[in-house]
Formats: structure tokens, C-alpha cells, sequence
């Protein structure tokens, strides 16, 4: 009856908490005592509800319960299954107030609001590096660690990031994604077209401070400035 009555007889000594039920209560109190008493039996850690041991335990069964029906993915959680149906339905529900920009998740709204404010609160504590992603921080690091987690199958070629890999990966497959809308070139990068579409447009964006001359790259710009100190390759 207290369902209907909305009668809560059960109080908490520490905060405002209310609730119909003991077992409620008793549950809720963990919040203050810290007490975690569902322990996972493979790895140790600890929760304060059973159904944070169910859903943990997942990462040692790889059960994967909840499944998209129209492309057959599947993971551990409900809400990722939800956040994953987005790139079906096309909803992007976090919008920024400040530009047109919308996105699936809140962390991506949240990552995308430092354009607008300028945070940049990852701290490189080697050099002062400082950028608005974690995963930019992890890429950053490895130039001070030498890390290269990513290794072509192919060759001994390794490097730091895997857009890096799958650039390089093209010296192999002769891939030529980056097409000329002008003429029938193709190049392996997209800044390789940016160069070659000056050929087109006529843009000369280095100039030597010398003598005026204008070129599409520092490397013809350099061998110019030759002309003028003398030096010799």
C-alpha cells in the first residue's frame, strides 16, 4: 500500500534519503559505509550491488547479451546497445549550443565543447604538451617512449598511430584513394592531392623573402633558396 500512499517510513540517518522499503534502505546505506559486499570470485574486485557483479562478470564470461537486430552487433551492456542503434536510426541527441555540431554520445559533445572553450586539460609531464583528448595524450607519449604498437604484416615498418599503418599499408595494396576531380590523377595521401591541386588552382603558398619566387612545396622553396646563400647539397 505504501506504493499508493507514498508513505516512507524508512529514513537514512546520514542524508535526506527516503523509502518504503528496510531492504532499500539497507541497500542505500553502502553509499555512506563504503561496504562492497559482491566480490567477483576470478579477479577480486568489489561492488555494492549484485547487479554490478552480473554485469562485470561479463568481462570474464564475454557474454554479450544484447544484440542489434539489423547488423548483429553485440555487447555486455543495454546502454551501449542503445547508443550503438544510433548509427541505424541516425539520431544524434547531444547538440552544442554554440554550432551546429550533434553527436551519439555525451562524451563526444563533452571532447567537442573544447573547441569552443579552449581546454586542453591533458598535461603531457615530459615536455607541457598539453591537448583536449586522452587518446591524443596516449598517441603524444609515445614519441617520448618510442613506442610503435602498430606493425605491418608485410614488412618490418612500425609507427605510432594506426591511421599511420593504414597509409603505409597502401606501398603494398597500390591503393590510390585520393583521386584528381581535374585529370586522372591518384595519390596514396590526402596531402599529396592538396599539393597536386595547385597545379590546377595555380596557388604558390611558399615565397622566397628574397627575391619573390613562388612555389607549391618547402622542398622547391629550399633548393631555390640555394641560389641566394650559395649552399651546396
Amino acid at each position: 500500500m505504501r506504493i499508493h500512499t507514498g508513505e516512507r517510513p524508512y529514513k537514512c540517518e546520514e542524508c535526506d534519503y527516503a523509502c518504503n522499503e528496510s531492504g532499500a534502505l539497507k541497500t542505500h546505506m553502502r553509499i555512506h559505509t563504503g561496504e562492497r559486499p559482491y566480490k567477483c570470485e576470478l579477479c577480486g574486485n568489489e561492488f555494492k550491488y549484485s547487479c554490478n557483479l552480473k554485469t562485470h562478470m561479463r568481462i570474464h564470461t564475454e557474454e554479450r547479451p544484447y544484440k542489434c537486430e539489423v547488423c548483429g552487433y553485440a555487447c555486455k551492456h543495454n546502454c551501449n546497445l542503445k547508443t550503438h542503434m544510433r548509427i541505424h536510426t541516425g539520431e544524434n541527441p547531444y547538440k552544442c549550443e554554440e554550432c551546429d555540431y550533434a553527436c551519439k554520445e555525451s562524451g563526444a559533445l563533452k571532447t567537442h565543447m573544447r573547441v569552443h572553450t579552449g581546454e586542453r586539460q591533458f598535461k603531457c609531464e615530459v615536455c607541457g604538451y598539453l591537448c583536449k583528448q586522452r587518446g591524443s595524450l596516449q598517441r603524444h607519449m609515445r614519441i617520448h617512449t618510442g613506442e610503435r604498437p602498430y606493425k605491418c604484416e608485410e614488412c618490418d615498418y612500425a609507427c605510432r598511430e594506426r591511421g599511420a599503418l593504414k597509409t603505409h599499408m597502401r606501398i603494398h595494396t597500390g591503393e590510390r584513394p585520393y583521386k584528381c576531380v581535374v585529370c586522372d590523377y591518384a595519390c596514396k595521401r590526402s596531402n599529396t592531392l592538396k599539393t597536386h591541386m595547385m597545379i590546377h588552382t595555380g596557388e604558390r603558398p611558399y615565397k622566397c623573402e628574397v627575391c619573390g619566387y613562388l612555389c607549391i612545396q618547402t622542398g622547391s622553396l629550399k633548393k631555390h633558396m640555394r641560389i641566394h646563400t650559395g649552399e651546396r647539397p
